[in-house]
């Protein structure tokens, strides 16, 4: 399946590739957590990245499912992987030595006998905190290669001089622009690390997607930033294959070293599906079907997603408590990430973390008040990581708990057209929010880019498989869908909308992932 690890190992090896392992167990790379599973991170107590017993404990438990596949696969043994990243990037994290150490040492303790190395941005802080004495020290960087170059000299001389990450394009957030590099900057940085004689990994050749819901989120100034599904990167080559200008103009400058290599055939892009509409038609309505499909947990008070053993997706919320007449203002403490509040099933707001509270007017009775709370992504950078989903808090009336809620957990990753068609026979639509079909008829499968207009937020699957998220605040308009996802005859496009539902899925000539402004990270 798409988790078989030696076998993707073992195809690179086919393609003529050497492989670069990085294990973590944190990794960063935008992913949900940094990598790191949310029942680990949402263990009271527990100490993240460092030296801590448990977590020390954790990892090593993991190493020993993971490591001996990657040993078995080193160049030593007949296989392609000729390097293993330590950890990754710890020294913008954190200084534990002891807990570095330990990865080294698990590592080479599982069967480890290649080139082992660390990776840290190119400043003397982050070098000081996770490099080791005895490996080799790498720099990750998108600009000033020269800087770089003679930080590390001045500290190792004699190594060699690697950029583990270059980052010739970077991540997208929902509510930015699309960032785009230009050509010319990223091939005059990558012919920088040459001119040095440095080695370099692109950051990314190949950015892809971060399917289902496996993209993470930054915390800045205060505010979450969800990291959009695709993670295309501005990349040299693009999600489904295709080349890019960048792509030829980094290819000729790492071709001026081999002209050989310049004459090697190049693939054509990948075919795409024609562009066409796909009539929507709804389903289910959205609270109906989300209390008919997923099971209740009761409590006096609101639980986390940790405590509710859900690691992504949505959780409904509800309860009814008393509303003397008049109005009154509900707060909802540690809101993570973003709810919609429905008061008698009626939408009366939308809450994020910086803004969560709104007005309900009370007639003397009891009010049926549903949150429904999503999970936007689980942070990957920085000191919050691990940080918990869900209501972390409680919900006040002006100075007053609600007790009594019910929670409805759902794991989107996990649904299938069966929980579909549940959801359909308890809940028929109301024609707004809610669950939603369009079919595809497909004479030979290839890929395709997915728009949803007049959608507002929500996630799509095909056939069983979850694309990801879309949000109409952009910048990510289409949703890239694989061709192996599909199969001759009719496919299932299945959308789960949070606020209103569009009348159509329309499949795009290529990728729009929205208007653009130039970005380059430095190190100043």
């Amino acid at each position: 399946g798409p988790r078989d690890l030696p076998r993707f190992i073992r195809l690179a090896q086919e393609e003529g590739l050497d492989v670069v392992v990085r294990p973590g167990p944190y990794i960063c790379a935008e992913w949900d957590n940094g990598g790191l599973p949310a029942w680990l991170t949402g263990t009271p107590g527990m100490r993240l990245r460092t030296s801590h017993g448990p977590y020390l404990e954790a990892v090593d438990r993991w190493f020993d499912a993971l490591v001996p596949r990657v040993a078995e696969l080193q160049a030593g043994r007949g296989g392609p992987v000729v390097a293993v990243q330590i950890e990754n990037e710890y020294g913008s994290y954190g200084d534990d030595r002891a807990y570095v150490r330990h990865i080294r040492d698990a590592l080479v303790a599982r069967g480890i006998t290649e080139l082992l190395y660390t990776a840290d941005g190119p400043t003397p802080l982050m070098q000081d905190g996770g490099a080791l004495s005895g490996e080799l020290a790498a720099a990750t960087f998108g600009s000033r290669p020269d800087r770089a170059a003679a930080l590390l000299r001045s500290r190792r001389p004699g190594e060699p001089f690697f950029c583990a990450e270059f980052w010739n394009g970077w991540f997208d957030h929902w509510g930015d622009k699309h960032h785009v590099r230009p050509a010319p900057s990223a091939a005059e940085d990558l012919g920088g690390i040459l001119d040095e004689g440095g080695s370099v990994s692109l950051y990314m050749a190949h950015g892809g997607t971060n399917f289902g819901l496996w993209a993470g989120a930054n915390h800045e100034g205060g505010t979450i930033r969800p990291t959009v599904t695709s993670y295309d990167s501005d990349a040299p080559i693009a999600e489904n294959g295709a080349l890019t200008p960048k792509f030829f103009a980094l290819r000729d400058r790492l071709t001026a070293l081999d002209p050989a290599a310049a004459r090697r055939p190049l693939p054509a892009d990948p075919p795409l599906l024609a562009p066409r509409d796909l009539p929507v038609v709804g389903q289910a309505a959205l609270l109906d079907a989300l209390r008919a499909t997923a099971e209740p947990v009761t409590a006096p008070l609101p639980l986390s997603f940790e405590e509710l053993s859900l690691a992504s997706g949505l959780v409904l919320y509800e309860a009814e408590p008393l509303l003397p007449p008049g109005e009154h203002e509900v707060t909802v403490t540690g809101l993570h990430d973003r709810a919609q509040v429905f008061v008698d099933d009626t939408p009366v707001a939308v809450l994020d973390r910086e803004s969560a509270s709104f007005t309900v007017t009370g007639t003397g009775t009891r009010v049926r008040l549903a949150l429904l709370v999503e999970n936007q992504g689980r942070i990957n950078y920085g000191p919050l990581l691990g940080q918990g989903k869900g209501i972390l808090g409680g919900v006040r009336v002006e100075r007053r708990l609600v007790h009594g809620w019910t929670m409805r957990p759902l794991p989107l990753d996990a649904w299938t057209g069966r929980d579909t068609a549940r959801a359909v026979a308890a809940a028929p639509s109301d024609g707004r929010a809610g669950f939603a079909t369009a079919v595809l008829p497909v004479a030979e499968p290839a890929d395709a880019f997915v728009a949803l207009p007049g959608f507002g937020k929500g996630f799509l699957w095909v056939n069983d498989t979850l694309l990801g998220r879309y949000w109409e605040i952009g910048p990510q308009s289409t949703l890239y869908l694989p061709g192996p996802l599909l199969r001759r005859g009719d496919n299932t496009l299945t959308v789960l909308e949070l606020e209103r539902l569009g009348d159509r899925v329309t499949l795009r000539e290529g990728p729009d992932l929205g208007p653009s402004e130039e970005y380059v990270e430095t190190f100043d």
